[in-house]
């Protein structure tokens, strides 16, 4: 560059050289007394500047880049021309530049800068990539289209499509970039990028030296994506991808690191071709010594003893020595407490300590754990900003961070599940910053949110030929806000912001069956206190259609279920406040209109007549998971109890009479139920810490029992348990029967009498694997295994005796419809009717989170 830079000086010089002479030797010019000598220096004064031979560049522009301007004192010959034409080199935006001089007049000197501007971008194209590689080129690369064309523009260009392509595994992918002259546009130029991508490369082998501590074999297994060719991959090998080879180097140093070889280092690694496009990696490690704890002692801290910090650091003399563990055990340490959750949960905001080594003799270390304490922060203010849709209030009543409050870091960790839990917001991007002030010993706190969609739709249909039209519309929209009815200004295009939840759904079988309902719930009744009310209607027909002899059908009789539910639930401060109670009251109407099905006469045991069914339930309930579409930690856990009036104990009806009426028996239900479901999570393992790419274990267990409140009066048909298939509700909704899912048997297969079961339990085991947890879109995988059985008398129960079924399922939660899950599942035991269970694997598919 120099070498150029030279040349083009010396070219400028000839040319101000001639310039001045034809100036000096009149050439038709008015002669002056001043003479230009190279080679004695003179001293003039810039009398102007002027640029010529731009078109897209600003003159005025170019001269201030020069660093030139008039009234300047400069030497000619000197430095002050060269180092303009220097500095507009190197802006990158001219092709060439010279320098004359127009006049002379006594010590002023007039300069003009021919400029030649470098040629600007008309469009680039892409030759030897795919349709979806050139969109992500043109993403990453970013040529607009009127860039100034250079040599680091093309260097630059080229580099990012070496990289784009080193990420997929193309190691000797060749790039040729060709400027080609725009025949329409001057100095516009079309930048051709040929691609020749050749073939991916991938690994044949890894050759690990240096190790005397551990096997080849087994350290192999720590780098999850650098792997040679082995039986499982024998003709492939896996790709050789820079990027994931940069993390399992440094996940092979990380594990030498925590079994206490903290001088571990890579010496040297190296990429051979082996054969085609195989590779051969090598790695040479130098494992260091093996490293011990040995005294750990405790530096200015006041409020909690040393022995209560040894106590929740749980390192001791001896252990090896693991720096990733001894921080895990300082700041964030996911399996239990930590010194800084200790003083951050007490208001200690300004709290910091740090781990010295002080000493290292032979293969022990000591350290010093230095601890600055501070003051007990206060809440100051709290601010929330992203909300464009859920008000303010209903975020501020879930924060638990109240201004006047000590600081809590689990307060922030709290209130940053429950905004989760509202389901409002991408639960991704929740951000919390407290911003301390060190000086007043207050912070403050922001909580920002970004809403995402949460109403959900339900929409089937279909034609059924005899019975007509089939399907369903659900609306449920889930940020509601009823005080905005009156104001449909505000609506979009509902009212909405006040978290309130209001539902609809509509579901017909033709003229055979059809069911509405609609319900609303308000979670903070009154906006003060976690109270939550809850009222929905419901009317379902069930209807017997029989011919007229005219190739028309007409209603010979019906079945119906009315009702209204009311609940009243409340948030709990203790035993902590993961509990809530939740009361409910309900009634339902059954009514037999002729209703002549064998079902009805075998379990009901009337045609003609109705029943009620007014029940209180009371269930208490405590959820402590930390994710509501992919949980991976914490449990939730219910406990029910239902209730209707002991009617025996005074309507002085003889339950006890053979001739006794079903229609009587059963004119006001008696029952009493109890239920337990039991969820729980746990991560079994994480690919990073913090990372989304992690395996979930989920244990479940559900049961129940129905029972009488007199022996003689016994059990009715309504409100028994019946088990298989999906869970979805269907005809025995009408009765009140749970319908129970077991995954790889028929719906409603298991049941011991024609009307259900009075007692049930069901054992589920899943391992779940996340696809996608993008808040638009996102997926698991699972597979299970569970079993389960219902019981027609309370002395029957046998646990252990239960049906038995195993699969894989997948998950997909899309905001506009909720969660959606297909599952295929073997069932290993034969039910009564069902015979050949190994040959018959049912597919199932679920909507909701349902928890049984």
């Amino acid at each position: 560059m120099r070498k150029i830079l030279y040349i083009i000086f010396l070219v400028h010089v000839i040319t101000f050289t001639s310039y001045s002479q034809q100036w000096r030797y009149g050439g038709g010019a008015k002669r002056t007394n001043v003479e230009i000598n190279y080679e004695n220096p003179q001293e003039f004064y810039i009398g102007g500047i002027t640029v010529s031979g731009v078109q897209f560049l600003d003159p005025e522009a170019i001269i201030a880049l020069t660093g030139l301007k008039v009234g300047d004192k400069i030497t000619i010959p000197g430095d002050e021309i060269s180092n303009a034409i220097k500095k507009l080199w190197e802006q990158g935006l001219i092709g060439d530049v010279e320098v004359v001089v127009k006049k002379i007049e006594v010590k002023n000197i007039y300069l003009e800068f021919v400029i030649k501007e470098r040629p600007r971008l008309t469009k680039f194209i892409f030759e030897g990539a795919t349709k979806s590689e050139r969109e992500d080129l043109e993403d990453k690369i970013d040529l607009a289209r009127g860039r100034i064309v250079n040599e680091a523009l093309i260097k630059n260009t080229k580099n990012k499509i070496v990289e784009y392509y080193l990420e997929k595994g193309y190691l000797y992918a060749a790039i040729d970039i060709t400027q080609i002259k725009d025949t329409i546009l001057d100095n516009n130029i079309i930048l051709s990028v040929n691609i020749d991508k050749k073939e991916k490369v991938r690994i044949n082998k890894v050759y690990l030296s240096g190790n005397t501590s551990f096997e080849s074999a087994f350290l192999q297994k720590k780098m999850k994506k650098t792997k040679g060719k082995s039986a499982l991959n024998l003709w492939t090998g896996t790709k050789m991808i820079n990027k994931t080879y940069t993390a399992d180097k440094a996940a092979l140093v990380e594990f030498y690191n925590s079994r206490g070889y903290r001088d571990m280092r890579i010496v040297e690694d190296s990429i051979s071709r082996h054969k085609d496009y195989d590779v051969d990696v090598y790695i040479q490690i130098e494992e260091g010594n093996k490293y011990y704890f040995r005294n750990i002692t405790w530096k200015g801290n006041y409020i909690y003893s040393t022995q209560q910090l040894r106590e929740i650091l749980g390192i001791k003399k001896g252990d090896v020595y693991n720096n990733d563990q001894l921080q895990q055990k300082l700041s964030f340490n996911p399996a239990g407490p930590d010194i800084s959750s200790l003083y951050l949960d007490n208001g200690y905001l300004f709290f910091s300590i740090d781990p010295v080594e002080i000493l290292i003799e032979g293969d022990s270390i000591d350290i010093e754990m230095r601890i600055y304490e501070g003051e007990q922060a206060i809440v100051n203010h709290i601010e929330v900003e992203g909300n464009t849709k859920t008000h303010d209030h209903v975020i501020l009543r879930e924060v638990r961070t109240y201004p006047g409050d000590k600081f809590s870091r689990a307060d922030l960790i709290r209130t940053q599940r429950e905004l989760a839990a509202l389901n409002y917001f991408d639960n991704e991007s929740l951000g919390m910053n407290p911003v301390p002030n060190p000086a007043t010993g207050k912070v403050d706190i922001g909580y920002s949110v970004t809403e995402k969609p949460n109403d959900q739709v339900e929409l089937s249909g279909g034609w059924g030929g005899y019975y007509g039209f089939v399907g369903t519309v659900g609306l449920v929209f889930n940020n509601f806000s009823l005080r905005n009815i009156k104001h449909p200004k505000t609506w979009s295009p509902l009212p909405s912001g006040d978290g309130q939840r209001l539902a609809f759904r509509i579901q017909a079988n033709g003229r055979t069956y059809q069911t509405y309902s609609i319900s609303f719930t308000e979670p903070w009744l009154g906006g003060k206190k976690p109270t939550s009310l809850s009222v929905s209607l419901q009317h379902s027909v069930q209807s017997q259609l029989i011919s007229n002899g005219y190739g028309k059908s007409i209603k010979s009789g019906s079945l119906q279920v009315s009702g209204i539910t009311v609940g009243v639930g409340k948030r709990l401060k203790w035993p902590d406040d993961f509990f809530t109670l939740n009361h409910t009251f309900s009634l339902l109407r059954y009514t037999l209109h002729n209703y002549q099905s064998s079902s009805s006469t075998a379990v009901i045991g009337y045609t003609t007549g109705y029943s009620n069914n007014f029940s209180y339930n009371l269930t208490l309930s405590r959820n402590s998971i930390d994710n509501f579409q992919f949980p991976s930690s914490g449990a939730n856990i219910a406990m029910s109890m239902t209730f209707t009036p002991p009617y025996s104990y005074f309507n002085k009806l003889d339950y006890q009479d053979p001739d006794m009426l079903p229609s009587q028996r059963y004119k006001w239900l008696e029952y009493q139920k109890y239920g337990l479901d039991i969820s729980w999570f746990t991560t079994v393992w994480q690919h990073r810490q913090k990372s989304k790419h992690k395996i979930v274990f989920n244990a479940r267990f559900h049961g129940g029992v129905i029972a009488a409140y007199q022996p003689g009066v016994g059990v009715g048909p309504f409100e028994r348990y019946i088990m298989g298939g999906d869970g979805l509700s269907g005809y025995n909704f009408l009765l009140g029967s749970d319908i129970i899912g077991l995954r790889g048997y028929a719906n409603n297969s298991i049941k011991p009498t024609p009307s259900g079961g009075v007692a049930f339990d069901k054992f589920v085991a899943e391992i779940r694997y996340p696809i996608s947890n993008s808040p638009s879109f996102s997926i698991f995988v699972l597979t299970f295994f569970e079993a389960g059985n219902t019981w027609a008398d309370i002395h029957d129960v046998n646990p252990f005796n239960v049906y038995r079924s195993a699969g894989v399922g997948a998950r997909i939660f899309m905001p506009a419809f909720g969660l959606i899950g297909i599952d295929w599942g073997v069932p290993f035991d034969e039910v009564p009717g069902y015979p050949n269970p190994n040959h018959k694997a049912h597919v199932t598919f679920t909507i909701g989170q349902q928890i049984r």
